[in-house]
């Protein structure tokens, strides 16, 4: 299998907040975000960009699997959102949220057209990356070189159960020492049985990427664990507030829409998933029976639903 690039983009960061009244904040502080670059095709031009954003506390490796297929028929970029796997860590953590994420892609897009236009561009978002995803999608007027063409959520709407959001503050931010990537690949199976089945390699193979070295040559989790400030300042009440405007990013999104579920998620209901195939873009909905949050599209069948999706002929994306 071909290995991908890794390279960098600078991103702005929020001004700081004035010192005193009527003075100007301080200029932004910028960071840089790693993204993992998959090319096959031969052509490091190539116009049609597939950008693929992971969850809350995973990274652009993620998409391994998937980038290697897709990679034959487009450029295909796998970011690590900013605090996690080799991207800068920010100074403050309440920057950690979805504004600050959707900010930074669009660095990173406007980097990529740079270098070579991008004439067709889509998108794959686990999960939080599927927020990111409505976020760029479903703003008008957001300086993108091209509209996203094709939307892929996984496992991921505008209405995110509480208790899943209980579940994972459980263990967010919670850093330890292991020994090995084999260690630490076992105790992070525990906290994500729901993923679905793997075999030991695919676990292992998801896991490398997922710790970092540690001076005593240990290694812990690749994060930053102030990711988990924001979001375990995040209230029931402040959840069901922002509802209404995830739904109202939704339903501005004109891309195609694929939208992936696991059977038994615990964060994307039924009831849900069926709102979303009725409004907005009317996403099509596919089930992997077996499976809770979130797919990670290693998969076989995961893999030729997103590639059929992405890869089919305009107007087949519709139907």
């Amino acid at each position: 299998m071909i290995e991908p690039t890794l390279n960098y983009v600078l991103c702005p960061g929020p001004a700081a907040a004035p010192v005193a009244a009527g003075t100007a904040p301080a200029p932004a502080q910028q960071h840089r975000m790693a993204y993992w670059e998959w090319n096959a095709t031969g052509d490091p031009s190539h116009p049609h960009v597939v950008v693929c954003v992971h969850g809350l506390s995973r990274q652009g490796r993620d998409f391994d699997t998937l980038a290697a297929a897709l990679s034959r028929h487009a450029r295909v970029v796998c970011p690590d959102v900013v605090g996690r796997g080799r991207s800068d860590w920010l100074a403050d953590p309440m920057s950690y949220q979805i504004p600050q994420y959707a900010a930074d892609m669009l660095s990173l897009v406007a980097q990529l057209h740079q270098q070579a236009p991008i004439a067709t561009l889509d998108w794959v978002g686990t999960s939080m990356g599927g927020l990111i995803g409505m976020g760029v999608a479903g703003q008008p007027g957001l300086p993108l070189p091209v509209p996203v063409r094709r939307l892929v959520l996984n496992d991921v709407g505008p209405v995110i159960e509480w208790q899943a959001l209980q579940r994972i503050g459980q263990y967010l931010g919670q850093m330890a020492r292991f020994e090995s990537v084999e260690q630490a690949a076992q105790a992070m199976w525990a906290v994500s049985t729901s993923f679905g089945p793997h075999t030991q390699a695919q676990w292992l193979e998801l896991s490398r990427a997922m710790v970092r070295p540690l001076p005593d040559g240990g290694v812990t989790l690749h994060y930053d664990p102030q990711i988990a400030v924001p979001f375990k300042a995040l209230t029931q009440d402040m959840a069901a507030a922002g509802e209404a405007a995830l739904w109202q990013l939704y339903d501005h999104i004109t891309a195609h829409t694929l939208l992936l579920r696991g059977a038994q998620s615990d964060l994307l209901s039924p009831d849900t998933a069926q709102a979303m195939t009725q409004r907005g873009p009317r996403a099509r909905v596919v089930e992997f029976e077996g499976v809770g949050h979130a797919p990670t599209l290693v998969a076989a069948d995961q893999v030729a639903a997103v590639t059929g999706f992405l890869l089919a002929a305009e107007g087949a994306a519709a139907g």
